[in-house]
């Protein structure tokens, strides 16, 4: 009879048949491959962002050997400067009048500045007229040069009367919003003339080069005086500077011209400002700017006192 010969299945398998045990296996084995999956992901994740650790330190690890090495090649050069200064053969001297110098070293391309302080114009010793004509130099129209320069001296004098062109002293700073008011002392650095009325930030940036709280004179120079100064005197700086750079290449000494050669013959201070830019062969660049005094350092073995001191390196 055909409904005797109908089997019943479940599952694929007929129940008058042996079948296997149905059981769910399958489905840890399924759990267990995602979880080996995301592991594989986590490590995966985590090799990755060591990697880029490990390579962005090696990259800043690079930087700060090349920024180091930068700035000790600027560093040589202000040293190497204050041993040509020294030389006792004029063709081989460098002289302290702000013309730039090359040199080599380590493979670093380094350019020096030396000027002797005697070569600036002395805050605490230029009077009225030479302050007011260095600002004039600079650029300030004449009421504004005075003014300054007035200011100048009333910042450094005892007294508490204002100069009688410009100047400014106590209550004109308390006006301005300055209680400090007016030092009635000496200038103890150039940075000082940021807090005299009416210096501005421009104004100090375009006379900073030029002056000086360490030579003790009351006329720079001329041997060492930048154009600016020169022409402040009264001179013709440009026609002293170039006479000044025309060496006899044989003695070393300037060359005989329509200018008094007394102009150009200094004697040297001892205290300079040096700056040394080094640039490597990978463009990155340091750069030291100092104030040292020469013939003995502070401590024993020193061969000059730094007075001021500015470092820095710049990217490539």
């Amino acid at each position: 009879m055909a409904g005797n010969d109908r089997r019943l299945t479940v599952a694929g398998c007929r129940l008058d048949t042996a079948c296997p045990r149905l059981t769910t296996a399958a489905r840890p084995r399924g759990a267990a491959l995602l979880l080996v999956l995301w592991l594989i992901t986590l490590l995966t994740a985590l090799v990755g962002a060591f990697a880029l650790t490990a390579r962005v330190e090696a990259l800043q690890g690079r930087v700060l050997v090349s920024g180091l090495a930068a700035g000790n090649a600027a560093r040589a050069g202000l040293e190497y400067a204050l041993t040509r200064i020294e030389l006792d053969d004029p063709r081989r001297q460098w002289q302290p009048d702000g013309q730039p110098h090359a040199w080599r070293y380590a493979g670093a391309e380094i350019e020096v500045t030396i000027i002797d302080e005697g070569g600036k114009v002395d805050l605490n010793q230029a009077d009225m007229t030479l302050l007011a004509g260095l600002l004039r130099v600079l650029g300030s129209e004449q009421f504004e040069a005075e003014q300054l320069a007035g200011a100048v001296l009333d910042w450094r004098d005892a007294d508490s009367l204002t100069q009688p062109t410009g100047g400014a002293e106590d209550a004109d700073y308390a006006a301005a919003g300055r209680p400090y008011g007016a030092k009635d002392g000496e200038f103890e650095s150039i940075a000082e003339l940021q807090q005299v009325l009416g210096f501005t930030s421009e104004i100090y940036a375009r006379i900073a080069p030029h002056v000086t709280v360490y030579s003790g004179r009351p006329r720079p120079d001329t041997a060492f005086a930048s154009q600016e100064v020169l022409d402040a005197m009264g001179l013709d700086g440009e026609l002293l500077v170039t006479q000044r750079r025309q060496l006899d290449p044989v003695t070393g000494e300037p060359m005989p011209g329509a200018v008094d050669n007394s102009w150009l013959v200094g004697s040297r201070s001892g205290t300079y400002s040096i700056g040394s830019r080094a640039r490597l062969a990978d463009g990155r660049e340091g750069v030291v700017r100092a104030v040292v005094r020469t013939g003995g350092g502070a401590m024993p073995g020193m061969a000059y006192t730094v007075l001021r001191w500015e470092e820095g390196v710049t990217p490539r």
